[in-house]
């Protein structure tokens, strides 16, 4: 009778298999059954960051167009950064200040450096592409928001995530489409916004969804609206086009995924590779 093993000689080929090597074939052993509900919340991870790329470009172009002012981008985002700074703190009720060990002090240093070094330096970011044709920044200011886009860490544990990249080519566009602003202040508004709304607003979205996901919820079909409403202004047909969009990334897209995975087949079985389960890490000493 054949044995599976090749340390004894037997009367049979070294490819030669029995009827019994296919019952220990298995199916599917680690597929993830998902519920579509599950894969829709966890979907505005990207609809939250495509509307917060959107609120961006439609605030720039206002401030482009001369229709809002620098002062008052300011005041609103300042306002609006205290209450989410409130809301950071209140949501655990301070238990991640505490276990990070950083004080309310060492936060407002580092925003009054942030700002004082901006400030500073806006009137090079206003000159800095200069010699630069405005096609080109703007070429460069979307593939670097579509890359910010890619990159962006969504939840999942991806080769491709890279929050440090992606915040670096959000900053790079905002400095890019700053520099076409008219005076340095609007430049220096604008990359500090861009801050906020790309690096401290995601923060928050990460603290809402595992803390209160009814919350999280709330505010982010809220800031959908406020972005669909805001490229409305500026365009009805990009507004039928994005919001096409949010509704394919928030329900066409995970039912696509649902029903892919009832044609997922893979098998499992003796034709593996093996895989060492035992901890070798004393061998390395």
């Amino acid at each position: 009778r054949w044995q599976k093993v090749l340390y004894e000689r037997q009367p049979f080929p070294d490819n030669y298999v029995d009827q019994r090597f296919l019952e220990e074939l298995r199916k599917n052993v680690h597929a993830r059954q998902y519920r579509y509900r599950a894969v829709v919340f966890q979907s505005g991870a990207v609809v939250q960051q495509l509307c917060s790329v959107c609120v961006f470009v439609v605030t720039w172009w206002y401030m482009d167009a001369g229709l809002l002012s620098p002062q008052g981008l300011f005041g609103v985002a300042l306002v609006s950064s205290l209450l989410g700074y409130v809301l950071f703190d209140a949501v655990d009720g301070g238990a991640g200040r505490r276990e990070s060990g950083r004080t309310r002090w060492a936060d407002l240093k580092s925003t009054l450096v942030f700002a004082a070094f901006t400030y500073g330096f806006s009137p090079v970011l206003k000159t800095l592409t200069e010699s630069i044709s405005t096609d080109t920044i703007y070429a460069m200011s979307a593939l670097m928001l579509l890359g910010h886009l890619i990159f962006f860490d969504y939840g999942a544990n991806a080769a491709i995530v890279s929050s440090t990249l992606s915040l670096n080519m959000a900053i790079f566009a905002s400095v890019c489409l700053a520099s076409r602003l008219p005076r340095s202040l609007h430049a220096f508004v604008m990359v500090t916004f861009a801050m906020q709304i790309f690096a401290l607003w995601p923060m928050l979205q990460k603290k809402l969804k595992a803390q209160t996901p009814q919350c999280y919820v709330g505010v982010t079909v809220l800031f959908a609206v406020a972005a669909l409403l805001g490229l409305a202004t500026i365009s009805s047909v990009g507004a039928v086009l994005f919001a096409s969009l949010l509704l394919a990334v928030s329900c066409l897209c995970p039912y696509c995924l649902i029903r892919l995975q009832l044609l997922k087949d893979n098998i499992h079985g003796p034709w593996d590779e093996a895989e060492i389960k035992e901890d070798l890490s004393r061998f390395l000493m």
